[in-house]
């Protein structure tokens, strides 16, 4: 069983993918935050508030209640990766974690985001990630160790951030 944890390596790339997520939200104009770049496609804000509803909800998790585990605690990062930073593959997203359709405040989302990217960076600092979550099971992966929902934020965040600079480039055209 895998206990070794780097936790500095853990923070600083949960910290590079939120920061990255904003940084690419920052770059993209008040003008374009709630335009729709193409057909099927959510606008900037709206990513940026599906961010925020996902993330929330991970930062709460990390202090949820845990027990030992007893596997690997890393044995689902593998999977997450190739399932999330594949880019070809479309994900339906939950009802609950859609964002809606309205116009949205881009300071308010970026100050949130950064209040979310600092509630999770001090879950990963003051928690032990070696733990598995019991109240909660990601659909598809079951439960996961602090470990693996350190990762899940990061590579989910990857991927937006991915589909953020798809549509600023779409609607930078």
């Amino acid at each position: 069983m895998n206990t070794n944890i780097n936790k500095q390596q853990v923070l600083a790339d949960t910290d590079a993918a939120l920061s990255g997520l904003t940084n690419e939200l920052q770059s993209i104009s008040d003008k374009q935050i709630n335009k729709v770049p193409f057909e099927g496609s959510w606008t900037a804000a709206q990513v940026a508030q599906h961010m925020i509803i996902c993330n929330t909800g991970f930062a709460d998790m990390m202090h949820a209640p845990v027990i030992d585990t007893e596997r690997p605690i890393d044995e689902l990062i593998p999977r997450l990766k190739a399932d999330f930073l594949n880019f070809e593959v479309k994900f339906e997203t939950a009802p609950f974690l859609a964002p809606e359709k309205k116009d949205y405040d881009k300071d308010e989302l970026i100050a949130t985001l950064d209040k979310i990217r600092s509630s999770i960076l001090d879950a990963i600092e003051t928690t032990d990630l070696s733990k598995t979550i019991t109240a909660f099971e990601l659909p598809v992966y079951g439960k996961l160790t602090r470990l693996e929902a350190a990762n899940f934020v990061m590579v989910h965040t990857q991927r937006h951030t991915h589909q953020l600079k798809n549509i600023h480039n779409s609607l930078i055209k």
